[in-house]
């Protein structure tokens, strides 16, 4: 019986957009090749200098080429390249939420409190229900925030998620 699975690791990535000089500590490099219609580069590349070639390799096995609008991906300690879509078919960002969300999220999974409760209870902080339900700016109940910023919440409680920086 056939099994599907996702994949649950976090990686690192950057999509090329032609202005980045380095990429994951590596110098970027145009390509010699022009495109006719820019004047620009067509194709750029990157040297994995810590590359240890095997017998066979051929010399350039090292370089990594893209073009802009390609994603440069870290996925352990591998350096790839995706085409724009077929990296939205396979990754997702991770959510954004400010810090006392975090921190009721953390202290909801280390007291033992269910996804469910930690989104319905009345013991949230008030902050963070105003911030799931109202209207920015205003004291409005906005329904639909509400229920996009529970799915969002219910994304970082079960893939991770990135705190937000302060401003």
């Amino acid at each position: 019986m056939i099994n599907i699975y996702r994949k649950t690791t976090t990686i690192k990535a950057e999509q090329f957009d032609g202005s980045q000089t380095s990429l994951f500590g590596y110098e970027v490099m145009p390509d010699s090749l022009l495109d006719a219609l820019t004047g620009e580069p067509a194709y750029y590349s990157i040297l994995i200098d810590d590359f240890e070639p095997e017998p066979d390799d051929f010399p350039d096995d090292n370089e990594v080429s893209f073009e802009i609008g390609d994603w440069i991906v870290n996925e352990a300690d591998e350096i790839k390249v995706m085409a724009d879509e077929e990296f939205k078919q396979q990754y997702a960002e991770l959510p954004v939420i400010p810090d006392y969300v975090s921190d009721w999220i953390q202290k909801c999974k280390n007291d033992g409190i269910s996804i469910g409760d930690m989104l319905c209870s009345e013991r949230r902080p008030e902050k963070m229900r105003d911030w799931m339900a109202l209207t920015p700016g205003t004291y409005e109940f906005n329904q639909k925030r509400y229920t996009e910023y529970q799915d969002l919440i219910s994304r970082a409680w079960l893939d991770g998620y990135v705190v937000e920086e302060d401003e």
